[in-house]
């Protein structure tokens, strides 16, 4: 296979492959936590702990800045040099394990409640984000090596600021539908 689609690819579309390719890796790590073993207690217990965690917080009307907070949180640390990548992939990795368990507890098939996930345009815009800050890290890293790590900063400031603004916007979509849903 020719590289050439990279070689003679401006920076910015570099960029954007960089942030496709992690996408698609993103959603392979997250299926392969939908493959984890559990057992029903564990299941039960992930389930139960995750619906009274989202049902005190809409108690509290703190549910959409508690989504936002912790999948901002999520999203800084995927930016970290070197270590960011290998976090992020661990945690997307637990994430399909926490889908496979609240399927189980309804009924579901992990994989076909993987699969209605991206039916919804939440897990897009979350994906697209920790796709966008994996990506931030690797570019960041490598223009560190490059001694160019400077420029590279202010890039990444403006793709926190872009993850951020998605991330709020996902995080009201997340609210609004998981008020609809009850």
């Amino acid at each position: 296979m020719s590289l050439n689609f990279w070689k003679n690819a401006s920076t910015r579309r570099k960029r954007i492959y960089t942030i496709v390719g992690i996408f698609i890796l993103s959603v392979i790590f997250t299926a392969l936590g939908t493959l984890v073993p559990i057992s029903s207690q564990d299941a039960t217990n992930i389930s139960n702990d995750l619906n009274s965690t989202v049902q005190s917080l809409k108690e509290n009307g703190a549910l959409t800045t508690y989504i936002f907070g912790n999948n901002f949180m999520i999203c800084l640390i995927m930016f970290i040099p070197i270590a960011g990548p290998i976090l992020g992939f661990f945690i997307l990795f637990n994430t399909g394990t926490a889908i496979s368990a609240i399927a189980m507890t309804e009924g579901y098939s992990p994989y076909v409640a993987l699969i209605a996930q991206f039916a919804t345009p939440i897990i897009w815009l979350e994906f697209a984000a920790y796709s966008t800050a994996i990506a931030g890290s690797i570019w960041l890293t490598r223009r560190i090596l490059q001694h160019r790590g400077k420029h590279e900063f202010r890039n990444t400031c403006l793709l926190v600021t872009i993850c951020g603004i998605i991330l709020l916007i996902s995080a009201y979509v997340e609210t609004a539908f998981i008020s609809l849903v009850g």
